[in-house]
């Protein structure tokens, strides 16, 4: 971290939220400081500026706020990753498991760059069953999952597991209370 400045401060903490026993680590506080949000894109341009992207795959909805200005400055083509039914065009779409029971995500299949490497952005990293899904997309869409970038990421809930072979980046960890 830029000496000074301490992301974690950033970072609004949520007790039993969105049930009792859970804390809720909220981004949206990064979006209200600019300080904040600036080290989280500056730190995402110099970990992925020399990696040879094709594409950033953003996972609905507050990766998109991560991924877009990345895109931006390194001149890379934004590939949405939506819930089931948000995308007009034709799409692949993959199931995941949930807590609590199961969810669609899906991407325009147009927009999946075959044979590049695509990096996958969400704000953050619980179990991993999101990005999962996002990555098998990528492969049955012809693309290479290059890897994965959240600002935040909960090892305690053991996503390295769904994720074994991705490279996992995180600006911060929190290892549960």
């Amino acid at each position: 971290m830029a000496p000074g400045f301490n992301l974690d401060d950033a970072i609004r903490k949520v007790p039993d939220f969105p049930k009792k026993g859970i804390l809720f680590y909220d981004i949206t506080s990064i979006l209200t400081n600019p300080d904040a949000f600036r080290f989280c894109v500056d730190s995402m341009v110099k970990l992925y500026k020399n990696e040879g992207l094709a594409a950033v795959a953003a996972i609905e909805s507050r990766g998109f706020l991560f991924a877009s200005p990345l895109c931006d400055r390194l001149g890379l083509p934004l590939v949405l990753v939506r819930k089931k039914g948000k995308l007009p065009g034709k799409t692949r779409t993959r199931k995941y498991e949930l807590e609590y029971g199961e969810a669609e995500i899906e991407m325009h299949e147009a927009d999946i760059p075959v044979g590049g490497r695509v990096l996958i952005v969400d704000d953050l990293i619980a179990t991993g069953g999101t990005v999962k899904a996002a990555a098998e997309i990528l492969v049955e869409g012809g693309a290479v999952p290059a890897g994965v970038f959240a600002v935040v990421g909960l090892p305690f809930l053991q996503y390295e597991k769904s994720l074994e072979g991705l490279q996992v980046r995180t600006l911060i960890e929190y290892f549960g209370e």
